[in-house]
C-alpha cells in the first residue's frame, strides 16, 4: 500500500507538512509521497497572473498516482481535496480517498463555491499581482495552534503566495463517487469550522472526528498514520 499526500493552499514543500506521518506509516511498512503543487510556485512558474492553476495542479498529483501499479490511499488536506477528488479519476491503483478538514466537491464546483461572502481575515488576496496566502502574523492560532513551536516555526517559514485563479476554477470531474470515501473532521480547526467539515463530510462514506486543529498529521501524526494504515 501507498499513500499519496496532497497539500492544502498557500504553502509549499508538501514533503514537509507530511514528514512527521510520513515517518510513522514507514514504521508501520507504508510508504508515501507528497507531489509538488504548480500553483502555489512549485513548479517552472512562480504563481501569478501567469501562474500554473488547477489544472496544472490536478495533472502534478495524477502523474504521480499513475507512476505506480501499487494500491493507494490518496489523502487531500483543505484545498488539496479538490485537486485530489478530480486527480484520482480513472486512476486503477487508487482504492481509497481520505479528505482531512477539506474540501469534497461536485462536478462544476470551486473553492469559491464554498466561499464566505467576505474574505477571512487569515488570508491575504492580491488579485492584481494574481495571488493569495495566509496572512503569517495569523498562521499559528489558525492553523497550528495545536503543534509544537518548532513545527510552527517551521510551518510560518514554508507559506507562500498561490495563483488566485484556482479559488474559481471548477473541478471537472470526481473520483469519490466511485471509491470508497473517508472523511477527517478535526474538532478543533479554527481555519475552517468543525461545522462547516461535517457539512463537506456528509458526501462521505465514513466520517472519522480528530480532537485536532486544521494539521493533524502535524501534531497527531501516529492517530493519522493508524487511520491510514487500517485502510489497507
Amino acid at each position: 500500500m501507498r499513500v499519496v499526500f496532497v497539500h492544502g493552499a498557500c504553502v509549499r514543500d508538501g514533503a514537509w507538512w507530511w514528514h512527521l506521518t510520513a515517518e510513522a506509516l514507514e514504521r508501520r511498512g507504508v510508504s508515501s509521497v507528497a507531489p509538488a503543487l504548480p500553483s502555489c510556485g512549485e513548479g517552472d512558474r512562480p504563481a501569478g497572473l501567469q501562474g500554473a492553476g488547477l489544472s496544472e495542479d490536478v495533472a502534478a498529483v495524477r502523474a504521480v498516482l499513475a507512476s505506480s501499479d501499487e494500491p493507494t490511499v490518496i489523502v487531500g488536506h483543505s484545498y488539496g481535496g479538490i485537486v485530489a477528488a478530480e486527480a484520482a479519476v480513472g486512476v486503477e491503483p487508487v482504492r481509497h480517498l481520505v479528505f482531512v478538514s477539506s474540501y469534497l466537491p461536485e462536478p462544476g464546483e470551486s473553492l469559491s463555491t464554498f466561499g464566505a461572502p467576505e474574505p477571512p481575515q487569515f488570508l491575504d488576496f492580491d488579485p492584481e499581482g494574481g495571488t493569495f496566502g495566509a496572512v503569517p502574523e495569523l498562521f499559528a492560532e489558525t492553523f497550528v495552534q495545536d503543534c509544537p513551536p518548532e513545527i510552527i516555526q517551521e510551518g510560518t517559514a514554508r507559506l507562500t503566495r498561490q495563483t488566485i485563479t484556482v479559488t474559481q476554477q471548477p473541478v471537472q470531474a470526481v473520483a469519490w463517487h466511485d471509491l470508497p470515501t473517508t472523511y477527517v473532521v478535526c474538532t478543533e480547526d479554527r481555519g475552517t469550522p468543525a461545522a462547516a467539515q461535517r457539512e463537506f463530510a456528509r458526501r462521505a462514506d465514513k466520517v472519522v472526528e480528530v480532537a485536532a486543529g486544521h494539521h493533524p498529521f502535524l501534531s497527531q501524526p501516529e492517530t493519522i498514520a493508524d487511520l491510514l494504515a487500517g485502510l489497507s
